[in-house]
């Protein structure tokens, strides 16, 4: 479906009768001011507006919701502040209608740019913007591919420690623990919105970001979580609280390590399946570290140590790689998977 100019009045002749266009997503148009109609695709009546979408127009770069935009965008204390986050680009807009499609407060269009089926149920605003202010609300050079944004409210399973919301919302988050992922200083945001994603994938219980961690709101973060950031408990916090959830779950601590660095104890394991198995009754709290820094010496002192069996020459794996290993070998449904 596509969305065209609003139906006229019945004393002007309505634009039913334009030619049918082909389905698509987004498309510019050569019109001056897309508006709120709905055109069937390939038909040739109107369909009735859908939505009720709160319509704006936004052409200078020196509009407060824009800057409020580029500073979402670009401070994590302004966005935890706000609880607000900036996604960029239509794909990730449409991975969070799929579960969670009143998470969206304002939705930016590029001028000329008609509005995707997907979109047609959502109740926010609409602001249709020039070239030049998504350039800037994107931080981007080209708007070639870039055509939608959305400000979207940051998900309830969101938890940061330092904030005033604390304990209640941690306990809330974490009721049931059977499988914890903790990324300790992991700083590259492509890895660490990875490995979320494979969390949300293997259906672990959440994840707890320790200090140095990058922000899992980050725009490459956000990019490479595909949407699981929004759907997976997070916690942002420290080796108190964590201990804390060690406590109450009776968590067995274990961390991957490389098979042939000097860090390790006679507390490594090599990770297999009989190691899977034995653990499938047990809470799991998975700890990873950072490939420049490794485990912190907290992590080192609580966890046993465990390693990827390698028979090539490399010592060890990108993090986000080994930590897929790790997640996929650990999961809870894995010896049921064994069965099949």
């Amino acid at each position: 479906m596509l969305l065209a100019r609003a139906p006229p009045p019945p004393s002007v002749p309505s634009a039913a009768s334009a030619p049918p266009r082909r389905k698509s997503i987004l498309r510019p148009r050569c019109v001056p001011s897309p508006r709120t109609a709905v055109a069937m695709s390939g038909a040739a009546k109107a369909a009735p507006f859908l939505g009720g979408q709160n319509h704006k127009q936004v052409a200078s770069v020196a509009n407060p919701l824009v800057k409020h935009c580029v500073k979402l965008r670009l401070s994590v204390t302004y966005r935890r502040s706000c609880r607000r986050i900036v996604l960029v680009g239509l794909a990730p807009i449409l991975e969070v209608c799929r579960f969670e499609f009143s998470a969206i407060e304002n939705l930016l269009l590029l001028d000329g740019t008609e509005l995707p089926e997907e979109l047609y149920e959502f109740s926010g605003n609409v602001v249709y913007v020039s070239a030049a202010v998504m350039k800037k609300v994107s931080g981007m050079q080209s708007v070639d591919s870039t055509e939608a944004i959305a400000v979207i409210h940051m998900p309830k399973y969101f938890c940061d420690r330092d904030s005033h919301l604390g304990g209640a919302v941690l306990d809330e988050l974490f009721s049931s623990a059977k499988r914890i992922l903790v990324l300790d200083g992991i700083q590259d945001p492509g890895n660490l919105g990875t490995l979320i994603r494979s969390a949300c994938a293997f259906r672990w219980d959440g994840v707890f970001l320790l200090p140095a961690c990058c922000d899992p709101f980050n725009e490459k973060a956000l990019r490479a979580a595909r949407g699981a950031s929004l759907q997976l408990p997070v916690v942002s916090g420290n080796w108190s609280d964590l201990r804390g959830l060690m406590a109450k779950y009776d968590l067995k601590m274990l961390a991957g390590h490389p098979e042939r660095s000097g860090n390790g104890s006679e507390r490594t394991h090599t990770l297999s399946k009989e190691l899977s198995d034995s653990l499938i009754s047990e809470s799991v709290c998975l700890v990873l570290g950072s490939e420049g820094n490794g485990l912190s010496a907290e992590t080192l002192q609580a966890c046993e140590l465990v390693n990827i069996p390698m028979e090539g020459t490399f010592e060890s794996l990108n993090v986000s790689v080994a930590g897929g290993i790790f997640l996929f070998m650990l999961q809870t449904k894995r010896k049921k998977m064994a069965e099949l």
